[in-house]
This record gives C-alpha cells, sequence and structure tokens, in this order.
C-alpha cells in the first residue's frame, strides 16, 4: 500500500497545504477525507448536482497520485456505482483535466471540480461506458431513467428514523417544540366559589384522559353534580324500607 514515503517531501508539503485547505474550505457539495498517512490516495464524497438525474445522491470517488505528481496527472475512479457516459463501469474517470488538458499548476481543487462539472454536462463523444453515451445521444429520457435508477440504488443516503415515545406526544406538559401540538381542554373553574371542579374521586392520573376526550359530565360544575347524588341516595333508602316492610 503507497504511502508518503512515496512522493518527495516537496510534494508532500504542497498537498498537506492544498488538502487543509480543502478540509476548511470544501468546494461546494465535494468533502475530502483527509488521510494524513497517504497524500497518495484521496478519498473524496461528491454530492449529486440538482437537476440531474444524480441529485440525492452521493458519490465517493477516489484520487489516486503517481511518484512524479505533480508532472503527470492523478487517475480517478468512482467508487460508487454510478451510469454516466465518462466513467466506465470499473469506475475510471475519463476528463479532460486528468488527461491531456492537464497542467502541474493545477491542484486538487480544480480536479474535483471537473469532475462534478462531468455530472451536470457529460461528453458522450469521448464515453468510456459506450452505453450510456448512446442512450444519451438518442434516448436522454431513458438514459436519466436509468442514471436515476441507479443512483437511487447505490448512491441515496439513508434517511435518519426518528422515533417519537407515545408518552411525548401525549404529555400534558409536553416539553418538546418540535412534537405535534396537543390541544387540551382545560378544566372549568367555578368562579363563584373560586375552587377546581375536579371531582374527589376521579385520580390526578386520568387528567389527560378527560382533557383529550372531555366528556359532557366533566363540564359540569360540581354543584349542579350534588341534586342527582342526592336523589340517587334517597332511592336508595327507599329500595331498604320495601325490602324491611316484606321482612
Amino acid at each position: 500500500m503507497a504511502t508518503n514515503e512515496n512522493l518527495p517531501p516537496k510534494v508532500i508539503k504542497q498537498l498537506a497545504k492544498e488538502l487543509k485547505s480543502l478540509d476548511e474550505s470544501p468546494p461546494e457539495d465535494i468533502r475530502v477525507h483527509v488521510n494524513d498517512d497517504n497524500f497518495s490516495s484521496i478519498l473524496a464524497d461528491i454530492e449529486g448536482p440538482p437537476g440531474t438525474p444524480y441529485e440525492g445522491g452521493v458519490f465517493r470517488i477516489r484520487l489516486l497520485l503517481s511518484q512524479d505528481f505533480p508532472q503527470s496527472p492523478p487517475k480517478g475512479y468512482f467508487l460508487t456505482k454510478i451510469f454516466h457516459p465518462n466513467i466506465a463501469k470499473n469506475g475510471e474517470i475519463c476528463v479532460n483535466t486528468l488527461k491531456k488538458d492537464w497542467k502541474p499548476t493545477l491542484g486538487l481543487r480544480h480536479v474535483l471540480l471537473a469532475i462534478r462539472c462531468l455530472l451536470i454536462e457529460p461528453f458522450p463523444e469521448s464515453a468510456l461506458n459506450e452505453e450510456a453515451g448512446k442512450m444519451l445521444m438518442e434516448d436522454y429520457d431513458s438514459y436519466a431513467k436509468h442514471a436515476r435508477l441507479l443512483t437511487g440504488i447505490h448512491a441515496m443516503k439513508p434517511k435518519p428514523k426518528i422515533k417519537m415515545a407515545i408518552a411525548e406526544s401525549t404529555a400534558v406538559n409536553s416539553t418538546n417544540p418540535e412534537a405535534d401540538v396537543v390541544i387540551h381542554t382545560p378544566l372549568t373553574v367555578d368562579t363563584a366559589n373560586k375552587s377546581s371542579n375536579i371531582d374527589p374521586g376521579v385520580s390526578l392520573s386520568g387528567v389527560e384522559t378527560i382533557a383529550a376526550c372531555p366528556s359532557p359530565s366533566a363540564k359540569k360544575p360540581k354543584g349542579d353534580l350534588l341534586p342527582s347524588a342526592v336523589s340517587l341516595d334517597k332511592k336508595k333508602i327507599d329500595v331498604r324500607k320495601k325490602s324491611l316492610k316484606r321482612l
């Protein structure tokens, strides 16, 4: 496995400076993963540009630097499977920046941006994937559909799963600002007596149920419930008297 020992000290110093710049100020939709022990193999993630069949995907690439870098261009490979005219089935990238247009003064930032631009504007005339190149020129809709399909299978980021406990969504005093708003029916207060209308026979643990599903009896003042309670006791007494007469 290649290490920094394969590169000249001058090149290592320049790469360290450039990689630090890429880490602190990354290009748009590109993230470089720096390995301090091996500058000759550079990994980067490129987000699929909006409006392209690669939108929503994240594609990992590898740049391999030879011992005579920067005199010779790095070799680029897509590690994430992709359907693109200028990317071979083994992931090799064909872009002029890494071929005839290479200059020793071009840095890694320029290379990464050129690869991202390739996702926006392919060049089917110099296709490494002939199927993709032919489909792009003859039937773009079919090409885009197939490219989106592979993007969805191989490059989509997993969506984070948000779990919420049932108690959090039904609690009377929820402290989670992002939770669904639960409207609770306030308890009726007898302003004349300045007292709450909670029946002494009802435990506080049932307050949530009352608030969520209010019943007509729950809204009546306590004073209204007293006559019915008295009449109920009277009926019980009458029944007992009749039973004693039978005896």
